[in-house]
């Protein structure tokens, strides 16, 4: 039988939704992209083989141990580095192809953020702020130019300190007067390297608030790296670096959501928190229209199917037999039993099914980890 799950309370972001349907262009999309440093027997490989899609209005942030090419890929989106092997797309340039002048046009779109503060000694807060406008707004007055950078350092706690030069301010300060540099001239993406390293709880929350409103109100892609935990919470995705490899690419919300349905089945009761959202993360989104049939009766079975949101109607010999909704799930038996399923299932509306492959449904089935064992890799994972 197929088991029936109350309804999820929480629904399905509108811009997953879009990028399913494929309305939704992507800010940032990397195919296949490689790099390499040095040349001849010293060449090195730091990145293999990514492929990513970043969209307008996402908060990323990227992880992963120093080495793992983290700032290699940063810069790349940037074009602070030329593009060596694979494709690159930047707000609609590519930039595998794009000339000099395409690269410095492109360039007034985007806010950047370093962990160095490259400011200049010699200017004040406020001309530092300034320069990012001159640059990307070339055409506004120097009056209108002065009053926006007053009020970005007042957002991000310095208006008290707008005439005083770096020399004059500590670390965490001066970290604030580039982010204020990166943010003045309302770019489009924003690329930020350990922007809250140097900066006390409140100074960092104050900064991860200022990026949220600009996401959400201007649309800005944000792509953070970072090791600081304590603005994970910020992240709409979390991008794993490994080895020069995306290891994963988490949807935060949306991880969470499915792991909470996915405890509610009793074939996953076993699971702990950790495993549960490792499984989440094999999950393939999959849209389907009204009245599609999703799989049918005596077929082989290949796929376990959790439903995110919509509706499937259970028929056998014709007949209806259940309705399923967000949260249940079905398909089950014929991979634990290794039998023909035994009932067809059409959708009723468009709805998204999660599916998962009999390969890592059967991991999942066969996974007994206990809670004490995940503690030990949780407290090792944190050295």
């Amino acid at each position: 039988m197929v088991e029936v799950n109350s309804r999820a309370s929480t629904r399905f972001d509108p811009r997953w939704r879009e990028r399913l349907a494929g309305d939704m262009k992507p800010a940032i999309s990397a195919k296949n992209l490689q790099h390499y440093f040095g040349a001849g027997e010293l060449r090195k490989q730091v990145l293999f083989d990514n492929t990513l899609d970043i969209y307008p209005g996402e908060i990323i942030i990227m992880t992963g141990p120093s080495g793992s090419g983290k700032t290699t890929l940063l810069t790349l989106i940037g074009t602070l580095r030329r593009v060596q092997e694979g494709q690159l797309w930047a707000l609609d340039r590519p930039l595998h192809q794009c000339s000099n002048a395409d690269i410095l046009s492109l360039r007034r779109d985007i806010g950047f953020i370093f962990q160095a503060h490259n400011l200049f000694d010699s200017l004040t807060a406020t001309q530092n702020v300034r320069m990012a406008l001159e640059l990307g707004d070339p055409k506004g007055t120097r009056v209108d130019q002065t009053k926006r950078c007053h009020q970005i350092l007042e957002a991000v706690g310095l208006g008290h300190r707008i005439d005083h030069k770096p020399k004059q301010l500590s670390g965490g300060q001066k970290q604030r007067v580039a982010i204020a540099r990166g943010l003045v001239h309302h770019p489009k993406l924003v690329l930020a390297d350990e922007p809250t390293a140097a900066l006390d709880e409140q100074s960092g929350r104050d900064v991860v608030e200022l990026l949220k409103q600009r996401a959400k109100e201007e649309q800005t892609t944000i792509i953070i790296v970072t090791h600081d935990n304590r603005i994970l919470d910020v992240a709409d995705r979390i991008i794993n670096l490994v080895d020069g490899n995306i290891r994963s690419d988490v949807l935060v919300q949306e991880a969470a959501i499915v792991s909470q349905m996915l405890a509610k089945c009793e074939l996953f009761q076993h699971l702990t928190p950790r495993s549960l959202a490792e499984m989440a993360d094999h999950l393939i989104p999959e849209p389907f229209p009204a009245n599609k049939v999703v799989l049918r009766e005596g077929d082989q079975g290949d796929k376990f199917y959790l439903i995110r949101e919509g509706s499937v109607s259970v028929q056998r010999g014709g007949a209806e037999v259940a309705v399923l909704s967000d949260g249940d799930f079905f398909g089950e038996l014929a991979l634990i039993y290794g039998q023909p399923r035994n009932a067809t299932v059409i959708t009723r509306e468009p709805s998204v099914l999660y599916s998962l492959n009999q390969e890592q449904f059967k991991v999942a089935m066969g996974q007994q980890s206990t809670f004490e064992s995940e503690i030990r890799k949780s407290l090792f994972d944190r050295q």
